[in-house]
């Protein structure tokens, strides 16, 4: 037998029995190349899977470890309209004789920590990043999404820190039984945790937005922000296991 035949005329030769198709690229999941085994029925039905189609499936395998690490990160994202508000509304809120602060309120500072370190991140740290690593971008995608990472479990140490604190004042004024009354310890306690969660979305979110639209071929752009919307969803399902 001529086993230098292309690969068109190996297929023709064992139209009776199984038949594979070349697979080019890492042998990584070589489980899904089943799928390109060829049989008589399949072969009537159509559904023989192309080469395209298990690489395909592969690309989007081999972002789960990415996204399941990405859950610790929107684990502390659910905090900040769950714990933290729960945390102000304990709080003594009072502004002057008659304002009293929102405690849902402190979310904005959030979103100003994300104004104030975008500039600072593009017009400073990436081109110092850059003159040290020689990357245009100064860093990659997953080192950024690793910084924000960090520092999301640094906004939840000091979210630790502060509840203890208000545990103590609590029951140092005989409050721990007594979950409507106001405790005197400001509500401003909380303001590290919300600004330093907000320097951690300005790394992190960006970061998985980049990582999942890039990192899937062209046709399963959808597939990738799919699958980063839902780092969130499942997130949230995890978090209400904490709270």
């Amino acid at each position: 037998k001529n086993w230098r035949a292309t690969d068109h005329s190996i297929i023709e030769d064992k139209e009776e029995s199984h038949e594979t198709r070349p697979l080019s690229g890492p042998q990584q999941f070589r489980f899904l190349n089943k799928a390109l085994l060829i049989t008589g029925s399949s072969r009537e039905d159509g559904e023989v899977c192309s080469i395209d189609d298990v690489e395909e499936a592969k690309s989007v395998l081999r972002l789960f470890p990415i996204w399941a690490t990405s859950l610790v990160f929107a684990i502390v994202f659910s905090q900040q309209s769950t714990f933290f508000t729960k945390q102000g509304a304990t709080l003594n809120r009072s502004v002057g004789s008659s304002f009293v602060v929102p405690p849902a309120s402190l979310q904005s500072m959030i979103g100003l920590s994300i104004v104030v370190v975008i500039p600072i991140y593009d017009r400073a740290f990436v081109p110092i990043a850059g003159a040290l690593t020689g990357r245009p971008a100064g860093i990659t995608t997953l080192q950024r999404i690793g910084i924000g990472l960090f520092i999301s479990i640094i906004c939840m140490v000091v979210a630790a820190v502060v509840e203890k604190k208000r545990l103590n004042t609590a029951l140092e004024h005989g409050l721990i039984d007594l979950p409507n009354t106001t405790i005197p310890m400001s509500i401003w306690w909380l303001l590290p945790q919300y600004i330093s969660f907000g320097i951690a979305e300005a790394f992190t979110m960006v970061g998985l937005q980049e990582f999942f639209y890039d990192q899937v071929p062209n046709e399963l752009r959808s597939v990738g922000l799919s699958l980063y919307l839902s780092v969130f969803g499942v997130g949230s399902l995890l978090s209400s296991l904490l709270v």
